[in-house]
């Protein structure tokens, strides 16, 4: 009974790694691979090899280094890709959205694609640089051998022997993500950073869309694996005569109001059949005036019919959710002893801090949720806040969840203590879900507090999880929109107009950047009136892009952005349509800033990067560890400091946690039962990635992206590998 008990609660760790993404096949070398984004279909980002161990990891070397050519310094370029690994082929994505196939022993390229070479069907000519998380895999045990992955406004199937699009894949090898959405959205921003899933024949996938009030509804779909026609559909913004359409409390708000999108991927279970779906906010992010109620089904978990999109159950993490702490990450599947039974789990990590752990297939918590009455009062115009939040009371939040003047940064000289004291007084501040206000509310966890969409690691034989998270304060203001123009107004004065309405928020008031948004002050140097127009109708990156605005609308913002004297003289006249009525909004966000000292330090004391276990079988915790090192502060011998950290870890049988993730450009490996930490090396850029590990010729490998460019860290191009010895 003993050994049957072990294999219930190691056979699910262990049978999804040797089902590839394609389903429930199973592949020869599945074992030695990471062929699905987060290692295996549970998402557990476990490894089940031992060659590097806790008594050897101190011998690891870089085996390879593979450059994709492509790092944009200018332009902050990225690669957050978690990389997959099938019958010795690594698939990853670079800086400009590159699909490659690398030889996993040695690092050298078998093939490149490029989608900028495949977009002269997009009738706008319009391409989004957006980031990329990971690909996914497909095989019919035959010769047909795919790649899926988005670039853009397309998600491209790829022969994964060749590099050349699948022509019987939609239009030319590839689907255009705004079709099939049932609204028209074509001017819209509609992409996807997080690779699809794949369930039999089917790729089920979410989108990112805009956060602001042009978003795009945050449909689910399903297509054809093999022909790309969509197969499901489920509404995540409910429409009439639908479960969930009552939350809102205006019926035609789901005509107008968009987001409530997985952007952050899922998770199947291949054995039921559930497709575990997290959603994000409904836009836009930080003012509910226009969509009152709870606001079903963003900030969920669904799960859904893989088969048919059907829903089976669902979880709202937050009601009415004004922070844009949506669950940011796919969440995992696990098996824990609960109550003196083995209980098959789905487990969340979310921005607050909370850990959410429910029963896969009914959704009931297995620790306690209580509903628990929030701050509701609002000076802001329209607003209604929702009276409850659920708090879980087990496991208890990985990291603080409010900032009072006990909690200031204590490294900070005397000046710079007090103009921290001192504006925080001013401040809404000492719990979580304050109402956003005209005088400040400080939004801590952050905007990226708490665990990121790198998301946790479990330990299948433990069923401890391990997460990395972010403590970091943000400062948000609501402040008075624009009134409706009611005389003649020139170029120059709608410009100023309509930057605030749809450009403030990320680059601020003095166009100065903010958070992990570059300023624009000298954006003339680069981008001429023509150019400037482009980038507004593609955006890249963090940035979406603005083709809904009329062309006047866009050469307003130009003229007032490159400071266009004659352009800002010609008269303007303003012509909105319903929709844009309907976008237009009573208040506008100061913009994205950290709770910065004068010298541009954290106010909040450390740690300001953490990396916690927590048993799930219990909801305890089992350790905690800072995660990186501030070097200012630790050139003067404080070194207990972490720094914020995006990417994940990995946990393996040999009894190692690695992860990159924090600024300052190290990898790190962390004995999984105490938390010490066995090994680091530098790295060539920042790491804000997850890593891969697996088996070629008899070695073990780690590999991980180093594609810097957040944080204010140099862009970087490489993949790097890394083995003991021979």
């Amino acid at each position: 009974m003993q050994h049957i008990r072990f294999l219930k609660r190691f056979i699910p760790g262990l049978l999804f790694m040797v089902v590839i993404a394609c389903g429930e096949r199973r592949e020869k070398h599945s074992f030695e691979g990471w062929s699905v984004v987060g290692g295996n279909a549970s998402g557990n980002k476990y490894s089940s090899l031992s060659q590097i161990d806790t008594a050897n990891v101190q011998q690891l070397k870089v085996a390879w280094t593979y450059r994709t050519g492509d790092a944009d310094t200018a332009a902050h370029s990225q690669i957050q890709c978690n990389p997959i690994i099938v019958n010795g082929v690594l698939f990853g994505t670079s800086p400009q959205l590159k699909l490659f196939a690398i030889d996993a022993a040695t690092g050298l390229e078998k093939w490149a694609f490029s989608p900028l070479q495949h977009v002269e069907g997009d009738k706008n000519g319009h391409f989004n640089l957006n980031n990329n998380r990971g690909v996914a895999y497909w095989t019919d045990d035959k010769k047909d051998e795919r790649i899926f992955y988005v670039a853009g406004r397309y998600m491209y199937a790829i022969d994964a022997n060749t590099g050349k699009p699948v022509e019987t894949f939609g239009k030319d090898g590839k689907i255009d993500l705004h079709d099939g959405l049932g609204a028209d959205v074509d001017d819209l921003f509609v992409t996807h950073t997080s690779a699809p899933s794949v369930y039999k024949d089917l790729l089920i996938t979410g989108t990112r869309v805009s956060e602001a009030m042009d978003a795009a509804p945050g449909h689910i779909r399903a297509y054809n694996i093999r022909t790309g026609k969509q197969q499901w559909i489920f509404h995540t913004i409910p429409q009439p005569g639908e479960p969930g359409h009552e939350t809102w409390e205006d019926p035609d708000a789901w005509q107008f109001t968009g987001g409530a999108n997985n952007w952050m991927g899922m998770t199947i279970d291949h054995e039921r059949g559930i497709a575990y779906a997290p959603t994000g906010s409904n836009s836009m992010d930080f003012y509910g005036g226009k969509r009152r109620g709870s606001n079903l089904y963003a900030d969920c978990l669904l799960a859904l019919d893989a088969n048919t999109g059907k829903r089976l159950w669902h979880f709202q993490y937050i009601h009415h959710n004004t922070w844009d702490w949506d669950p940011s990450s796919y969440p995992v599947l696990l098996t824990v002893k609960h109550n003196g039974k083995e209980v098959d789990a789905v487990a969340q990590t979310t921005k607050t801090g909370f850990v959410f752990i429910f029963n896969r297939e009914n959704g009931e918590p297995l620790f306690p949720v209580v509903e628990t009455k929030v701050d509701t009062v609002t000076a802001l115009t329209g607003e209604k806040m929702w009276p409850t939040q659920p708090i879980p009371q087990k496991p208890a939040p990985f990291v603080r969840q409010s900032f009072t003047e006990k909690d200031i940064n204590p490294y900070l000289d005397k000046s710079s203590y007090e103009d921290v004291r001192d504006r925080l007084r001013t401040y809404h501040t000492g719990r979580l879900f304050i109402p956003q206000s005209k005088e400040g509310t400080v939004i801590f966890p952050g905007f990226d507090g708490g665990a990121e969409w790198g998301g946790p690691a479990v330990d299948p034989e433990t069923g401890i999880l391990y997460v990395n998270a972010n403590e970091m304060p943000w400062i948000l203001k609501m402040l008075d929109a624009e009134k409706d123009v009611e005389t003649r107004e020139n170029f120059g004065q709608a410009g100023l107009r309509l930057y605030k309405q749809h450009c403030m928020s990320c680059h601020g008031g003095d166009r100065a950047g903010a958070g992990n948004y570059p300023s624009i002050q000298e954006v003339g140097k680069k981008y001429d009136a023509s150019k400037l127009i482009d980038f507004i109708n593609t955006g890249r990156g963090m940035m979406p892009a603005f083709q809904y605005l009329s062309d006047d609308q866009k050469m307003a913002i130009a003229s007032f952005v490159l400071d266009l004297k004659k352009e800002q003289e010609k008269n303007y006249e303003q012509q909105l349509t319903p929709v844009e009525k309907f976008r237009k909004l009573p208040y506008n966000i100061s913009g994205y800033h950290k709770f910065l000292s004068k010298e541009k330090k954290p106010a909040i004391a450390p740690p300001w990067g953490s990396l916690t276990a927590i048993d799930m079988n219990t909801g305890e915790h089992v350790w905690k560890n800072v995660l990186g090192e501030d070097p200012e502060l630790s050139a003067k011998g404080i070194k207990e400091t972490g720094t914020e950290n995006y990417g994940g870890p990995i946990v393996t049988k040999g009894g190692l946690l690695f992860i990159g993730a924090t600024k300052d450009k190290k990898f790190r490996a962390f004995n999984k039962t105490t938390g010490k930490l066995l090994w680091q090396t530098d790295l060539p850029a920042a790491a804000f990635a997850t890593p891969s590990t697996y088996e070629s010729g008899g070695k073990q490998y780690i590999v991980i992206a180093c594609g810097g460019g957040k944080l204010g860290t140099a862009s970087g191009d490489y993949y790097v590998a890394f083995a003991l010895p021979d």
